[in-house]
């Protein structure tokens, strides 16, 4: 006959297997704190290099559209006078025309 202990809930007949049972619980929670924290470890690194692909990302971007805005290179683009009509335009031989 098995008999438990109120206090514990583990069986009082066999010393030898408590302290197994005891053993292989400290085991398992040795094992899932290291486990818990090389996984703590791995996740910050992970999110530690993602912020920073996308912070050089961010900073790459804002650099390229300063390059390209007309008022960080000192030349602003001016209005033309009155009556001055800017466009492009081809020379169309009229022989071309005719053929």
């Amino acid at each position: 006959m098995v008999q438990n202990s109120t206090r514990s809930g583990m069986p009082v007949g066999n010393p030898i297997a408590n302290i197994l049972v005891v053993i292989a619980g400290v085991l398992a929670i040795g094992v899932s704190i290291v486990l818990g924290f090389f996984a703590f470890v791995a996740l910050g690194a992970l999110i530690l290099v993602t912020a920073a692909v996308i912070g050089l990302r961010v900073w790459w971007f804002n650099r390229k559209l300063r390059q390209h805005s007309p008022s960080d290179r000192g030349t602003t683009r001016r209005k033309p006078p009155a009556g001055v009509i800017e466009g492009e335009y081809r020379v169309v031989d009229q022989d071309s025309d005719e053929a």
